[in-house]
């Protein structure tokens, strides 16, 4: 199944690895479902299934004008799922793919679902308002829209990828073959998506989501991530899905995918074996 059709014909591109229980894994901005691989293999190898799709707009996916609204996203998680034939799932969000999770779990009443994940996400509520004065400030999701606009390479070799992945003028936690890997897989993506998603995840709420979690719940997250603060994230998430689960990795980054790989594969693996 490389390839399957969403509700509106959008052509979404599908890794299915493994046999057993399914875990389907949804990525980040604006990555593709290969940031999964190294939790995908191992989560396959322990004899889970592992599915990871690009997201619509992004990858090897289709890109369509419009649709990069969080109700259609949450709306191609459910085809992906249906077309997969998964029962008992457990479905994992990594960044933006936290807010398919919590659409889906409302939005589709947790169909066929068992337990969920939010690793580094922008759930509940990334933009600062009266009521979420920890929120990021509108005017930055614009700075990175403008940077986009601009120079889209350079703003994601030079800007996004340094700090998604937390390297710096002291510290270099990943190579420099990770940030081109990052940047080369983010130009891949449509113009329209990358832009239009900034807005998905950057203004869309989620609070009124998080009643809809009624299944176990793991929030991963680093406390030095700078692209999405754990504040007005995971530590609002904890509070608000209720019997959830909050690991803090110490002094990880946004992509603690890479920097903290093995750990990351671990706690999954044993939150799946709970």
């Amino acid at each position: 199944m490389p390839y399957l059709k969403t509700r509106d014909g959008t052509e979404l591109y599908v890794k299915d690895w493994g046999q057993g229980r399914p875990v389907v894994l949804t990525h980040g901005w604006p990555l593709s479902a290969d940031m999964w691989d190294a939790q995908a293999m191992a989560l396959a190898e322990a004899g889970f299934r592992a599915i990871a799709y690009d997201r619509r707009g992004f990858g090897r996916s289709g890109q369509p004008w419009s649709g990069y609204d969080y109700d259609t996203l949450a709306d191609d998680l459910a085809d992906v799922m249906a077309a997969a034939n998964v029962e008992d799932a457990t479905i994992v969000g990594f960044s933006m793919g936290g807010g398919e999770i919590a659409r889906y779990m409302s939005r589709h009443d947790g169909k066929n679902v068992v337990a969920a994940g939010l690793v580094s996400s922008v759930v509940p509520y990334m933009l600062q308002t009266d009521d979420n004065p920890d929120g990021v400030p509108a005017a930055m999701l614009e700075q990175i829209k403008d940077g986009i606009r601009e120079d889209r390479n350079r703003f994601f070799r030079h800007t996004f990828a340094p700090q998604f992945f937390g390297a710096g003028w002291v510290t270099s936690p990943v190579s420099d073959d990770v940030l081109d890997w990052a940047t080369r897989t983010a130009t891949m993506a449509s113009l329209k998506a990358t832009l239009d998603c900034v807005d998905a995840f950057g203004k869309t709420d989620f609070r009124p989501d998080l009643p809809a979690f009624r299944v176990p719940t793991l929030i991963i997250h680093g406390t030095a991530d700078k692209t999405v603060p754990i504040d007005t994230s995971a530590r609002a998430a904890h509070r608000g899905i209720a019997g959830s689960q909050l690991v803090e990795y110490e002094g990880e980054p946004h992509g603690l995918n890479v920097t903290a790989s093995d750990r990351l594969t671990k706690d999954l693996l044993t939150f799946l074996g709970r």
